[in-house]
Order: structure tokens, then C-alpha cells, then sequence
């Protein structure tokens, strides 16, 4: 059966003028987490990821590193939520832990569940990857580089989490992480979560989570 690879994308800039290109330790995360990926001969890969450019630095190194005979694609769907669209939203204390407050500030999105807010980014996020599975058949696999709430969301919506339980798999997603679905004739189903076992002994440093 065909699986689909959700990688989250190496480590941003955060704190820096332009959050949205790699830090330093970024392009090291993508590659070993390509050189990871490439072990395990993914059969003509398909390579897929969002518009931001975290992503598609991320997904062009994961690419090379596994052969892929196509350029990488493009879906809108697996962008990252907007943080500020949530904020005003969220109505919820920002002060003090900024994980503690991005998790107050989640929670209480997800649980607003409006139509236009996290049903549409929740759905459309699951909606990608059944797409991008549905276009695999049996002789290909598919790798989609995104965000740690796209796949929070993806995984929330198989496994049947409640919020808390959503946030709860956001906070803990490793920079390059490697969450791998099962393409199955009725539908997708979850085989590991953020497998980070390529940043383990002498690759620690390499693992982060913001």
C-alpha cells in the first residue's frame, strides 16, 4: 500500500526579522531528515508541500535526497495556521509563557470550531492528504512537507482527539519530524507520529521544536 511521509519543516527564524526563511541548524535538519527518508526507498516519490518558504526550503532538500523525478508541488492547504486570524479569535491571556499562551490561544480556536476558522483549516488539511494519496496508486509513495499544526490537525481528525488532545500533539512536534499515513481502500490511517529517531546520539543537536 502506498503511505504518505508529513514532514514538518527544519527550524524557522524565530525572533528574527523574517520568520519564514531556515535558521542556521535548518538546512542540517532537512538533510538528515532526507537522508532518512531516502533509507527507507520510497518508490517514486511525490513530493508536495505549502507556499511558505520554511516549507519548500525544506521540502526542495528533502526532494533531492530522495530522487524525486518531479518538482516539488504545491498546496495551499498545508500552510500553517494564521497565527494572527487565531489571536483575534482566541481572546485568551498572552502573557507569560509564550508556549503556554500559543496553547491557550489554540485550544480556545479549536474549540470556538467556526466555519471559517479551524473546521476550515482542520478540513482542509485532511482533505490534502487524502488528495495527494488518492493520486499515488500502488506504485508510489508521497512525502508533504508542512506545518506542525497541519499535521496536529491530520492526526487529530484519524485518531478522533479531542482540542486539548490536538494541542497537546502541536506542542511536542519536532522540527523535521517524520509523521507517516497508510493509504488504505478505506481511507488513511496513522502509523507513526513525529518519528524523530535521525536526531538521536551523535544527530541530538539537531533536534528542536520551535
Amino acid at each position: 500500500m502506498p503511505v504518505i511521509h508529513l514532514v514538518r519543516h527544519a527550524q524557522a527564524s524565530f525572533g528574527a526579522a523574517d520568520y519564514d526563511v531556515l535558521s542556521p541548524i535548518g538546512p542540517e535538519q532537512a538533510s538528515a531528515t532526507g537522508r532518512a527518508l531516502a533509507a527507507r526507498k520510497p518508490r517514486d516519490p511525490l513530493v508536495v508541500a505549502g507556499s511558505l518558504t520554511r516549507q519548500r526550503e525544506t521540502a526542495r532538500a528533502v526532494a533531492e535526497a530522495v530522487g524525486a523525478a518531479e518538482p516539488v508541488g504545491e498546496d495551499l492547504r498545508l500552510n500553517e495556521y494564521d497565527f494572527i486570524t487565531m489571536v483575534s479569535g482566541g481572546k485568551v491571556a498572552t502573557d507569560g509563557d509564550p508556549q503556554k499562551a500559543l496553547d491557550r490561544l489554540l485550544l480556545a480556536w479549536i474549540e470556538q470550531d467556526a466555519p471559517d476558522g479551524w473546521q476550515a483549516f482542520s478540513g482542509g488539511a485532511l482533505a490534502a492528504v487524502t488528495e495527494l494519496g488518492a493520486r499515488l496508486g500502488q506504485g508510489r509513495d508521497g512525502i508533504a512537507v508542512t506545518s506542525g499544526g497541519v499535521i496536529a490537525a491530520i492526526c487529530g481528525a484519524l485518531l478522533g482527539l479531542p482540542p486539548a488532545g490536538v494541542v497537546a500533539v502541536n506542542r511536542v512536534m519536532v522540527n523535521t519530524s517524520i509523521t507517516t499515513l497508510l493509504v488504505g481502500a478505506r481511507g488513511l490511517n496513522l502509523l507513526t507520529l513525529n518519528d524523530h529517531a535521525h536526531f538521536t546520539g551523535d544527530a541530538e543537536n539537531l533536534r528542536t521544536y520551535r
